[in-house]
């Protein structure tokens, strides 16, 4: 099998793997939001939109309906208050919890089918990849 096919083929099991374990149904661009700002602290929508790699106004969508559902808050920048500092509230984290309690089958499965070098691997280059296409999809917005 070569590289590609075996990008794609995991890209479609880590989706859905992802849908199994979302009890809320929130969609994959929220539950990525709430990651990143557990992940980042407060962040300004303009830099998750390039972390994330998706539209101001789909962000900004995603974002209401956080907002809405009490995962995120929102407070002004107090050097300009048209910008909006976003974090995940007590409740949001709660959520990626829940969630990352039922991700222990994948954690489970990797344990079971990857030996412990093979672990040690595959985290080293799955954070390698990781790291640079974020790198790229940030420097490319720079």
């Amino acid at each position: 099998m070569d590289l590609k096919t075996s990008l794609i083929d995991l890209q479609c099991e880590m989706v859905a793997e992802r849908a199994l374990v979302n009890p809320q149904n929130i969609s994959w661009l929220q539950y990525d939001i709430l990651y990143q700002l557990e992940k980042e602290g407060e962040i300004l929508p303009s830099n998750l939109s390039v972390i994330l790699g998706t539209s101001r106004t789909k962000l900004s969508k995603a974002l209401k309906a956080l907002k809405s559902f009490g995962y995120i808050q929102q407070l002004p920048n107090k050097l300009d208050g048209r910008e909006l500092y976003t974090s995940i509230t007590d409740d949001g984290e709660m959520l990626l919890t829940d969630i990352s309690t039922n991700h222990i089958v994948l954690y489970q499965t990797a344990l079971k089918s990857l030996t412990e070098k093979e672990q040690e691997e595959f985290a080293r280059l799955a954070s390698k990849l990781s790291n640079s296409l974020r790198e790229e999809r940030v420097g490319n917005n720079e």
